[in-house]
């Protein structure tokens, strides 16, 4: 079976009649119609119910289009909650595909098939994006206030109300984060504005919404100096953790990036952001966090010696006691696959997978950090229309239990 027949056009068919789930039609041969109908007329619902549970996300809204019981049963709530069970679910990594289009294709790492997808809520590829247990957040672009919440498999999503502060920030950086016993979610906010007329100093503002409570707190504001917000941020275990980067010349290129924290438990304003400011491994070009398994790891271009602007290779670190313990480097030949690779890439991850995109090419390579293994995604169906087109993309967990 080649690529091209991978295609899916995956659509939400959760709570609708499967006479008209047009989206999987792999069940066609009359022999596995009379196999499916007479295991169907046997099996009581809870042991149904249970079989189908353990069925890949994408397999269990093929089977909703079987029948109507079993349509009933995968909408079922109870279902929903018991499909939470399922460890064999892996996060899928969802690619734009242009430059001016929120639509493209996501990726199953289980079954290595590449679905036609579209995201509710976003409007355009560039807004600011982070996600956790099921649930993505947008954030648009221009005012970076307009805030959305979804989970993009069964399609609910909410707005919500605006973000308090600076009604334009120069950088923003967004993190969520979902308990997995309460489904309550967090997220936080970063916003970064240079002080007029000095560009040494920069005013930052970290905003923490609750889902609880509805609405937004602003629980740190700080002037850096020599320093400046960016675009990267994660939560892992009640941390919030920003990426700054340095506004002038502070102990050379090597120190460019730094790693702040902020307690979201205890909320303290008392402590200085920069005391708690860890320096990143190496001269880093491009720096991405992630929350794998509760452990803060980031990906970045390791720049070479004496052209930090110009990366070598890409590296992979855990955070241990506020100390970086190298997990791998991408092998050669990868970095080489990417064909023309610049110092800006994509980069996120879930669970155990890390998922690599260079902007220029839909080429994605999954890292698995149990296994340590490198291994190159089913090529992605898009492809490249005109030479300035642009890729990006971002991991989620496909869930149908969580609710926005």
């Amino acid at each position: 079976m080649d690529d091209e027949t991978l295609w899916v056009s995956y659509s939400d068919n959760i709570g609708r009649e499967a006479a008209v789930v047009q989206s999987f039609s792999e069940l066609n041969d009359e022999t596995n119609k009379e196999q499916l109908v007479s295991i169907d007329l046997i099996l009581p619902d809870d042991l149904l119910e249970r079989i189908l549970a353990y069925l890949p996300v994408a397999s269990i809204f093929r089977a909703g289009s079987v029948c109507k019981r079993w349509n009933e049963l995968v909408n079922a709530r109870n279902f929903l909650w018991n499909s939470s069970n399922d460890l064999s679910q892996r996060p899928w990594y969802f690619m734009f595909t242009s430059s001016d289009d929120p639509g493209g294709y996501a990726y199953d790492p289980i079954l290595r098939k590449w679905y036609s997808f579209e995201l509710p809520c976003i409007k355009a590829p560039n807004w600011i994006i982070a996600s956790s247990c099921g649930l993505v957040c947008f954030m648009d672009n221009s005012s970076r206030s307009q805030l959305y919440v979804c989970n993009p498999i069964t399609k609910e999503w909410k707005r919500l109300e605006d973000l308090p502060g600076l009604k334009f920030s120069d950088y923003s950086a967004l993190a969520i984060s979902v308990d997995r016993k309460s489904w309550v979610y967090s997220i936080a906010v970063a916003k970064s504005k240079q002080v007029p007329d000095d560009f040494l100093q920069w005013d930052l503002s970290i905003h923490i919404y609750d889902s609880e409570s509805k609405s937004w707190v602003t629980a740190k504001t700080e002037v850096l100096t020599g320093w400046r917000g960016g675009d990267e941020s994660i939560i892992c275990n009640g941390v919030f953790y920003c990426l700054i980067y340095s506004t002038g010349v502070v102990g050379g290129a090597e120190n460019r990036h730094g790693l702040i924290m902020y307690d979201l438990s205890t909320r303290s304003s008392r402590v200085s952001l920069m005391q708690t400011c860890i320096p990143v491994p190496c001269s880093l070009t491009c720096g991405r966090l992630m929350n794998l398994k509760d452990k803060l790891v980031m990906v970045g271009g390791i720049g070479k010696q004496d052209r930090p602007d110009i990366i070598k290779g890409i590296g992979i670190w855990v955070l241990e006691n506020k100390g970086w313990r190298e997990v791998s480097r991408m092998p050669q030949k990868c970095f080489q696959g990417f064909g023309e690779f610049d110092d800006v890439f994509a980069s996120s991850g879930t669970d155990d997978l890390i998922y690599i995109q260079s902007y220029g090419a839909p080429a994605l390579l999954v890292f698995d950090i149990n296994q340590k293994q490198w291994k190159w995604s089913q090529k992605c169906p898009v492809t490249k229309r005109f030479p300035l087109q642009l890729f990006t993309g971002f991991s989620f967990e496909p869930r149908l239990e969580v609710s926005p």
